[in-house]
C-alpha cells in the first residue's frame, strides 16, 4: 500500500503561498455538510476559521495537533493570506 505525497496539504489553497507546518495529514477539519479536508496545522487552521460550523479531529500529527489547529483558527480572520497576512 502505497501513501500518496503531497507538495502541500490537501488543506491548502492554491492562492495561499506558505508552505505546510508539519504533517500534511495533522489533522482533518470537516465542514458542516460532512466535507472534510486533511492538513496541515497552518493550513488546517486558514481552513477551520474561513468555514462557519467547522470541526477538527486529530490524525497523524503530532499530540495536541487540533487543539493548536483551533486555537490558531480562533486568531485568524476567514482567508487571511488574501488580506496579506500569508504574504
Amino acid at each position: 500500500m502505497s501513501i500518496p505525497t503531497y507538495s502541500r496539504c490537501p488543506a491548502a489553497h492554491a492562492d495561499d503561498p506558505r508552505p505546510c507546518n508539519g504533517p500534511v495529514d495533522a489533522v482533518r477539519v470537516i465542514d458542516r455538510t460532512g466535507a472534510s479536508a486533511t492538513g496541515c496545522v497552518l493550513h488546517g487552521a486558514v481552513l477551520l476559521a474561513s468555514l462557519d460550523g467547522g470541526r477538527v479531529y486529530p490524525l497523524n500529527g503530532p499530540a495536541g495537533s487540533a487543539i493548536a489547529v483551533h486555537r490558531l483558527a480562533q486568531s485568524l480572520p476567514a482567508f487571511d493570506f488574501l488580506s496579506g497576512a500569508g504574504r
